[in-house]
């Protein structure tokens, strides 16, 4: 044990300086810091994102039902920079009261939709698919939703927080959910063992909403952390993971709102298909 031994205060208080990355962000109070309307587009499904791994869940679902036929989940993606408060624009907090992305607009229905997990599970019901209809398997699939949805937070707030970028690396917290990245991990693999999806032999919203996070872990993309964690031995989840960047709406859905990396890799906003196709430096949203 390496650190200095720190003894909490009788009341916390907040240090705006001692959040590494995010310390320009990451705030300890709710609600919005500065008035600033969405803008709206054309369809009825207007989606206000980043693309993050919580982000890629929904353009993922939302190419997978394109790819489908199902016309009604064409939508407009506006980029919502968090490195540059967007999320605390006063436009955003009336659909999202807790400030995170993604935020879904339903204009049809006048209905808001926050929290990644819900926007899939009401888009999922909304058209009829990536749902199974059958009681048991509509229930594993939303058990394995839900495990995701709980789980997530300990790889990014924890692990990638500690390991990648936190100020300062500390053994303890680096271990402990280094730990739990990979106990999760080893329950990804092993239910993976006899399955082809997490739910069984159907593709559902629970692969979607898993695949941006284990998925892109497990390749090593994450956190520059494949190494540290040994990602090559979770052979299933690999097989898994691969099976599942093949797809063409998975390909597309992964770019959506994407502002770095290759320029191939990136669509900064989305409005119609065509937009994939005629990603050039001039279609992309100004930084």
């Amino acid at each position: 044990m390496s650190e200095t031994p720190y003894s909490p205060p009788k009341v916390w208080t907040w240090d705006k300086e001692n959040g590494g990355q995010w310390a320009g962000t990451n705030r300890p109070v709710a609600g919005a810091t500065h008035d600033a309307d969405l803008p709206r587009g054309r369809h009825p499904l207007q989606l206000y994102s980043l693309g993050t791994p919580n982000g890629q869940k929904v353009t993922i679902l939302l190419e997978e039902l394109l790819a489908l036929g199902v016309t009604g989940a064409e939508y407009d993606a506006y980029l919502i920079n968090i490195s540059k408060g967007d999320q605390f624009g006063s436009g955003f907090v009336e659909i999202n009261p807790n400030s995170k992305i993604p935020a879904l607009l339903d204009t049809e229905t006048d209905s808001r939709v926050f929290e990644s997990g819900a926007i899939l599970l009401y888009l999922a019901e909304k058209f009829e698919h990536f749902l199974p209809k059958d009681p048991q398997a509509r229930t594993e699939a939303l058990n394995w939703l839900f495990w995701l949805q709980g789980s997530a937070p300990y790889l990014g707030g924890g692990f990638g927080h500690f390991y990648a970028y936190a100020p300062e690396k500390f053994e303890y917290p680096i271990n402990r959910f280094a730990m739990e990245a990979k106990r999760q991990m080893d329950v990804l693999d092993r239910n993976l063992a006899t399955r082809r999806y997490l739910s069984g032999d159907d593709y559902t919203i629970a692969d979607i909403a898993t695949l941006p996070w284990y998925g892109n872990l497990v390749m090593g993309e994450a956190y520059n952390a494949g190494e540290f964690l040994d990602v090559e031995s979770y052979k299933n989840l690999r097989r898994w993971a691969e099976e599942l960047r093949e797809r063409p709406a998975v390909k597309r859905g992964r770019i959506v709102n994407r502002t770095w990396g290759p320029l191939s890799e990136q669509l900064h906003e989305r409005h119609e298909a065509s937009d994939f196709d005629l990603r050039t430096q001039d279609k992309l949203v100004s930084e």
